[in-house]
């Protein structure tokens, strides 16, 4: 059965912001439509940058809001009711402060942690039951402002790990529109950041916690 769906990615438009840390959600989407061969064009009637493509059969569009992020559903929901998508068909995706870079977790729905952007679409589309995709993008050290570590740049030491979880959320983007939500979380939800390979010694050490024994 051919559906519809809407995928909409959250940042700030303007290509000073690009690159930040706070603009996952559009990088996420860019890489989605380079895979579907689509371009992208502004809409005024939506305040956003739209595409349109195809997944076997399924009619997939994707959205940037272009307006403040604290009104992202004063775009999202008129396009959902526009073309009669159901929340259950409107995924969104976003960075998130309280996970770490590496991590990608999408859930059926729930609450917003606090993120402005799911505040705005959540009060407009009605209810909490849209699935979305979260990116970690970790927190600040204590002394440095939040808002100044979400709109900076990713470091340089950062940009492979990056790279892994764009490529991991379109896969599960992907999934999600062909194989359903269940799947889509199975089978990529997780942690990718590498983790340290443990010294001999320190295998030992938690093998016999209490210390060798002969």
């Amino acid at each position: 059965m051919e559906e519809t769906f809407l995928i909409v990615g959250l940042g700030n438009p303007g290509k000073d912001y690009a690159a930040t840390r706070h603009n996952v959600g559009f990088m996420v989407l860019n890489r989605l439509a380079k895979r579907l061969g689509v371009e992208w064009e502004a809409s005024k009637k939506f305040t956003a940058r739209l595409a349109k493509g195809r997944q076997d059969g399924n009619t997939v569009f994707l959205s940037k809001p272009q307006g403040y992020m604290n009104l992202s559903g004063q775009s999202v929901a008129p396009l959902a009711q526009y073309y009669q998508i159901p929340n259950g068909r409107v995924m969104v995706v976003v960075d998130d402060l309280d996970l770490p870079l590496g991590a990608v977790r999408m859930r059926p729905g729930g609450g917003t942690g606090g993120h402005r952007g799911l505040d705005s679409i959540q009060g407009l589309l009605g209810k909490d039951d849209f699935p979305r995709l979260r990116l970690g993008i970790g927190r600040p050290e204590p002394n440095r402002d939040v808002s100044g570590f979400v709109l900076g740049k990713f470091a340089d030491s950062e940009t492979g790990l990056l790279e892994k979880v764009l490529e991991t959320a379109a896969d599960q983007l992907t999934c999600w529109v062909l194989q359903g939500i269940g799947q889509a979380m199975n089978e990529y939800n997780g942690d990718y950041a590498p983790t340290e390979k443990k010294t001999d010694d320190e295998i030992r050490r938690d093998d016999h916690p209490e210390g060798n024994r002969t």
